[in-house]
């Protein structure tokens, strides 16, 4: 059996424990967990095909994937694709873990990720006994590379690829003969600078993949736009050969999104209103954040999109956490992503109005520095 990486939030347990001491309770800003109301267009979709009796297709029901289609070209900007270019899967975490495997790579191959990373990229590598780069320079990828992984909006930073750094990552993959896989689940969530009023950039549209989709691929989740994370709501775009190949492995293996759960897709991206009411309630639970954050000494860095705050103290992280943990607030250390040297930690924006503001008064009153 092969030495998988070991899972570091068990690591955040004593932590847990001291935030949840304090006499006001816990306010959790760590695992980045949806908290606002599933909307009601997509409870009602569910419930209205709880009648599912026959087996669904592993490929989506011909309306979900017109509707996932439809989204790619009315939010991101991707046009082109057919039916045939999409797939829904449970979730974007169990994609993200198995594609490698999918993909037929092993020992020798190079899986590359970003310099602060999901954990995940480097736990499908490791099912394979395939090798982890992780760089952001596309001019240091290994020749050995078979598969990059890029994350914009990042988790955990927030950063966010252009245009022209997602045509330059696109191009030097297709050098080096790799497939390229763009982890796009905040797309929705922009804060800042070209961001601010729309979706970024997708690693499909025209200008990045100019007019080839040919081993490239989006991976998207409807948890954070929609608050869907209990659905296991995800889906995958792109290039039609791997989308066929990705399918024979999941039809294989029985990796089929619930009827009654594809039904609340299609009625989930068929909806921007509710994507609009979300994407508020977390600006202004970034804003408040940022601004207490900030006046008591923090330092944020990126974080123009996402879920998230990546905050400095200038200290190593874990001191951090255990700083805020006897505020009763529990946050990510950096160290999670990747660079075992971190001073970051990363502050999610998934707490309920009402937690949000109890972190802004304790933070207020807080002697950090």
């Amino acid at each position: 059996m092969r030495t998988l990486p070991d899972f570091p939030w068990d690591s955040l347990v004593p932590y847990a424990e001291t935030a949840r001491s304090h006499p006001g309770g816990i306010v959790d800003l760590s695992v980045g967990s949806p908290v606002d109301p599933t909307p009601e267009v997509v409870r009602s979709a569910l419930a209205a095909a709880t009648d599912a009796h026959a087996y669904p297709q592993t490929a989506g029901s011909p309306a979900l994937r017109e509707a996932i289609v439809e989204w790619y070209a009315r939010r991101r900007g991707v046009t082109g694709l057919t039916p045939g270019h999409v797939l829904p899967t449970i979730g974007s975490k169990e994609l993200i873990a198995g594609l490698a495997f999918w993909l037929g790579l092993g020992p020798g191959d190079v899986v590359v990720q970003p310099s602060q990373a999901y954990p995940t990229y480097a736990l499908g590598a490791a099912l394979v006994g395939a090798e982890v780069h992780t760089g952001d320079d596309p001019g240091g990828w290994p020749e050995r590379t078979r598969l990059v992984w890029l994350n914009s909006p990042a988790n955990p930073d927030g950063r966010v690829l252009d245009v022209p750094a997602l045509r330059d990552r696109v191009a030097r993959a297709r050098q080096l003969g790799a497939v390229i896989a763009g982890d796009e689940c905040y797309a929705e969530l922009g804060w800042e600078g070209p961001w601010a009023e729309g979706p970024t950039p997708c690693i499909l549209d025209p200008e990045v993949i100019e007019g080839d989709r040919h081993d490239v691929l989006s991976v998207y989740s409807l948890s954070k736009q929609s608050n869907l994370a209990g659905y296991r709501a995800g889906f995958v775009a792109g290039c039609g050969a791997l989308i066929r190949r990705i399918l024979a492995v999941r039809k294989h293996s029985g990796l089929i999104p619930p009827a009654p759960v594809q039904a609340a897709m299609v009625a989930a991206l068929g909806d921007d209103a509710h994507v609009a009411r979300q994407r508020e309630l977390y600006r202004r639970r970034r804003e408040v954040l940022r601004d207490a954050l900030t006046a008591c000494g923090f330092r944020i860095d990126h974080s123009e999109a996402g879920l998230y705050l990546w905050a400095s103290l200038g200290e190593d992280s874990f001191s951090t956490v255990a700083r805020l943990a006897e505020l009763g607030i529990l946050v990510t250390p950096g160290t999670f992503y990747g660079d075992p040297s971190s001073r970051h930690v990363r502050v999610a924006l998934t707490a309920s109005d009402e937690r949000v503001d109890a972190a802004v008064q304790r933070l207020a009153t807080a002697r950090l520095q």
